[in-house]
């Protein structure tokens, strides 16, 4: 193949590259285009050619007009740029992330005529980028605990009694309804505990019948049982040393729980099919759903063994009863199914956020976050609405929520939100505001100088 074939197919080798490629004259008048730089710029070609390349406001160009050179650009002083990060203009007014390489153009004297450049677009990099990062001061946020999330006065209390039941040795019951975080405050206790290096064993009692969840917990040995072909250590072996947490321990059989009574009080397990004493050192965590004083009532659990898991109570209050920390957790589940889904992160409208405010969230916390993995595939615009939303929390609320901000919120806007709030349902007392706030009096003071909040009663936020 020699070179004068190689150079009649040379346009269609530039049509067919990916990179936007662009070749301008001596004084910057762009003299031709490719399609990926249409594609990229939003300008047709015959609406681009004869035009100057300050057209594209790219970013670098800016700097080098400012430079006090004499050349219009810097690469004529240059000669070259290489891998050059900058942004230009498309048609429509977006800002689109580029890697810029750019050469001289010289004729038959040595003469330079113009240049080419050649962009590729790296939006789709750079807000990737921006949104791990974001990610990453969302995991360093003191609004979360061990990947529990909230800063509201009935969380910051559950943060306040995980902390201190994870130094002690007793055991805890976790309670709450579906869908409110059990197991991630299980799991905040167990990395935030003495055993914290130790394993951290999980088990659904409820998933169980009787014979497989004995055999689960307790480990069997070899022809114990139909199917038994090897002994076979139980979940409270592989925690030895760390955590086991009993997950709908409202559903053990009673049988069962005549067995855990004894590991509660010996710290001694036996496999099924055998009399042996294994000793074990594991604390239990335990979680339910139910009423467990109505079980007791009922028949269906035994007190002596419900005041032996009783012994540190923990509430996991329901999404209802902590309204404040709706727009904290949409805004955290928002950023992190569009990084999941590599999707551009949208704003909330207010009107859909006055729908998440007023609906009840009878799924709690895990129904939030389903209703925004609904709204990101939804939504095609730069803001979730409320059409967005599942059909049932996008109906119009019976009496609206309080007008709150759009997202997305940086932390220091979320916490002047809540002051606000606080203010404005205790009329302006600030010692109330504190006591929703679960903050001192002298900290509301704090925050309302350096928020610009006046004294009396704020406006609603």
């Amino acid at each position: 193949m020699d070179g004068s074939y190689l150079e009649a197919h040379w346009k269609t080798v530039v049509e067919t590259i990916q990179d936007g490629v662009m070749i301008v004259d001596r004084q910057g008048i762009i003299l031709s285009v490719n399609r990926a730089f249409e594609d990229m710029t939003g300008y047709a070609r015959d609406e681009i050619i004869g035009q100057p390349c300050t057209t594209i406001n790219c970013s670098y160009c800016e700097i080098a007009r400012g430079s006090g050179l004499d050349d219009w650009c810097i690469l004529f002083r240059t000669g070259r740029l290489d891998n050059h990060r900058c942004t230009l203009v498309s048609k429509s007014g977006e800002i689109v992330h580029v890697l810029k390489n750019a050469r001289l153009l010289y004729d038959e004297q040595g003469e330079v005529i113009g240049s080419v450049e050649t962009v590729t677009d790296i939006s789709m990099l750079v807000e990737s980028q921006r949104q791990v990062e974001v990610f990453r001061r969302e995991l360093r946020s003191e609004d979360r605990f061990h990947g529990l999330l909230g800063n509201s006065p009935a969380m910051r209390r559950v943060f306040d009694l995980i902390s201190s039941a994870a130094q002690s040795e007793a055991p805890v019951v976790i309670l709450g309804e579906s869908g409110t975080g059990k197991e991630l405050a299980a799991e905040a206790l167990h990395r935030s505990g003495r055993r914290r290096k130790g394993p951290f064993i999980k088990i659904n009692c409820a998933a169980l019948s009787e014979p497989l969840l004995e055999s689960e917990l307790f480990g069997h040995v070899k022809g114990a049982f139909t199917g038994a072909y090897r002994d076979r250590k139980g979940r409270f072996e592989a925690a030895q040393g760390g955590d086991i947490f009993l997950d709908e321990i409202g559903d053990i059989p009673p049988a069962t729980q005549v067995k855990l009574l004894r590991v509660l009080e010996e710290k001694i397990i036996e496999r099924v099919g055998d009399n042996t004493p294994i000793p074990v050192d594991v604390r239990i965590l335990s979680a339910t759903n139910r009423n467990l004083e109505e079980l007791v009532r009922r028949g269906r659990l035994r007190e002596d063994f419900y005041f032996r898991i009783n012994v540190i109570p923990i509430r996991m209050p329901p999404l209802r009863e902590r309204p404040e920390d709706i727009p904290l957790l949409a805004d955290f589940f928002l950023r992190r199914i569009c990084m999941k889904n590599e999707k551009p992160l949208p704003g909330v409208a207010r009107k859909a956020l006055d729908r998440l405010m007023a609906y009840p969230w009878p799924g709690n916390v895990r129904e939030l976050k389903s209703a925004f993995e609904y709204a990101v595939i939804r939504c095609l615009g730069p803001e979730i609405q409320p059409e967005h939303l599942p059909e049932h929390i996008a109906k119009p609320p019976r009496s609206p929520a309080a007008d709150t901000p759009t997202f997305p919120l940086r932390h220091e806007e979320m916490k002047k939100h809540h002051l606000l709030e606080a203010l404005r349902r205790t009329g302006g007392n600030r010692a109330e505001a504190a006591r929703l706030l679960g903050v001192s009096r002298v900290t509301v003071w704090n925050w309302m100088k350096r928020y610009g909040i006046r004294a009396g009663r704020p406006e609603a936020p």
